[in-house]
C-alpha cells in the first residue's frame, strides 16, 4: 500500500520556540515519497513568530492554521497553501490580540494564500 498524502501534527504546550530532536529516518522518507505533506496549525519545527527555520522543519504542500494566522507563516515558503480553520473562538479574544476576527460566513475553512 502506498500513501497518497501525510498529515504531519505535532502538539505543543508553549509557544516558546524549542529545540526538537531531529526528525527520524522514517518521517523524512515519509515527506520525501509522499506527493502531499499536510501540516496541522503549522509545519513542525517552524517559528511561526518570526518564520525562521532553526533546523529541520517539515515542508508541508499545505498548512491547516487554526484560530488566527501566525505572523512568521507569511513568507514561510515551508507552509505551502495556507488554510484557516475556524475552531469558533470568540470575537472578544481574538481582538484581545488586535486582530480582527476572521470572517467564516462562508464556511469553516478560509483558503489565505491570496493575502500571501
Amino acid at each position: 500500500m502506498q500513501a497518497t498524502s501525510l498529515g504531519v501534527a505535532v502538539a505543543i504546550s508553549d509557544l516558546e520556540p524549542q529545540p526538537e530532536p531531529e526528525p527520524g529516518p522514517t518521517l523524512i522518507g515519509a515527506m520525501a515519497s509522499a506527493p502531499m505533506v499536510v501540516a496541522l496549525d503549522n509545519p513542525s519545527g517552524l517559528d511561526v513568530t518570526t518564520g525562521a527555520a532553526p533546523g529541520v522543519v517539515v515542508s508541508a504542500t499545505a498548512t491547516l492554521t487554526l484560530a488566527l494566522p501566525k505572523v512568521g507563516m507569511s513568507a514561510a515558503p515551508q507552509v505551502g497553501e495556507l488554510f484557516l480553520a475556524d475552531i469558533s473562538v470568540p470575537p472578544s479574544v481574538t481582538t484581545r490580540f488586535g486582530e480582527s476576527a476572521p470572517d467564516f460566513s462562508a464556511g469553516p475553512i478560509l483558503a489565505l494564500d491570496s493575502a500571501r
